[in-house]
């Protein structure tokens, strides 16, 4: 099972709302999906309690200690990719997440106080040598702040495509119980939270196929 983790210290950063987007465009892929919610507040919680599908599976832990168990249950039924949700600070269960994790992914917002706070998460990652990708979310449709925040992300590490602006249908697809992807099939939204999948798929099997390689070499 592969293991995906949305992580910053910033709030406001669009975490759940661009978890639950990938979560629903893996689903529509075939994949078999469930999270582990790892934020007190709750919001993919309240998001299933909304929705009229049983899928994707939600389990809630309050405890770094729980992580694992919920991570190792998950794939002993079968499921392909766990994405963990996690609060807005750089917690014990966030860390644990980051620990646990195959990719983890920073949604950072175009503008210097967004890019300043993800730093102390991205410090934490590289400490525990974790592979990550900074994610522009919420943009504007164009502009120099823009190409300046991605201009700075790029410099401090990968910087996923597409960028994914600053859209309603997102909102009002969480609010009523859906991924974007389900809400406004054909949206410019939904195009890029598949195209967004399509690239965190890509670094999911390339880091697999490159810990295989390791494992490989260190067995010679």
């Amino acid at each position: 099972m592969y293991v995906l983790a949305l992580v910053t210290q910033k709030g406001g950063s669009g975490k759940s709302t661009l978890a639950v987007g990938l979560a629903v465009a893996a689903m529509e892929n075939g994949e078999r999906v469930a999270f582990v919610e790892a934020d007190p507040q709750g919001t993919i919680s309240k998001w299933k309690e909304r929705r009229g599908n049983p899928y994707p599976r939600v389990v809630r832990v309050a405890d770094p200690a729980e992580i694992e168990g919920a991570l190792s249950r998950l794939e002993a039924e079968g499921i392909w990719l766990g994405i963990v949700d996690t609060a807005a600070t750089n917690n014990a269960l966030a860390m644990r997440a980051i620990a646990m994790a195959d990719l983890c992914l920073m949604p950072v917002r175009p503008s210097p106080a967004d890019i300043e706070a993800a730093i102390p998460t991205l410090i934490a990652i590289r400490r525990l040598n974790r592979r990550f990708a900074f994610v522009l979310n919420q943009t504007p449709p164009r502009g120099c702040r823009l190409s300046e925040a991605a201009t700075s992300l790029n410099s401090l590490g990968v910087l996923a495509l597409p960028y994914v602006g600053q859209r309603n249908d997102h909102q009002d697809a969480l609010g009523a119980g859906l991924g974007v992807t389900e809400f406004a099939q054909g949206g410019r939204a939904s195009e890029e939270v598949r195209e967004l999948w399509r690239w965190v798929l890509k670094k999911l099997v390339e880091g697999s196929f490159d810990h295989e390689q390791n494992a490989n070499k260190a067995a010679c």
